[in-house]
């Protein structure tokens, strides 16, 4: 592990620490210059291969992901950290599947789901994309359902 500070080479572990997704923290110390920072191991684990609506497949992509969960959640008050641990569940969830391919569909309805536990206005705004809802009475049928639902 490279230091971030001076390019060295060498450091020492001063602590360690495990997230909820198997990830590893270390909080190290450069043995050249002293400066302490910390580095985050997470296993690589095989993610399927998306199948968009067109047909084409593509790679899942964490951060594409996260990228789309923060844009929902934009002026929400839902933390980073929300937001990163529903993107370390999802992709979680997807390599337990241990499926070569499966359709994008699968990962929008975790994306659904995961959004309404966390905040009704993100999940409205991913919905809107996601659903396709294009006029206001389709809009108006699911914040219906949301308001029966609490």
């Amino acid at each position: 592990m490279r230091c971030p500070y001076c390019q060295y080479s060498e450091s020492k572990v001063i602590d360690t620490s495990h997230d909820t997704h198997g990830g590893i923290r270390r909080r190290r110390e450069c043995l050249s210059c002293g400066q302490r920072f910390s580095s985050y191991e997470r296993p690589t684990l095989a993610t399927p291969l998306l199948i968009k609506r067109d047909g084409t497949r593509e790679e899942f992509d964490r951060e594409k992901l996260a990228r789309g969960l923060r844009m929902s959640c934009t002026k929400r008050p839902v933390s980073a950290s929300d937001i990163e641990g529903l993107v370390g569940k999802i992709e979680s969830e997807l390599q337990k599947m241990g499926k070569l391919e499966i359709p994008s569909r699968v990962v929008g309805d975790m994306v659904i789901s995961g959004l309404k536990e966390l905040d009704q206005i993100a999940y409205i705004r991913y919905a809107i994309v996601y659903l396709r809802l294009d006029d206001l009475h389709a809009l108006r049928n699911v914040i219906d359902r949301l308001l029966l639902e609490s």
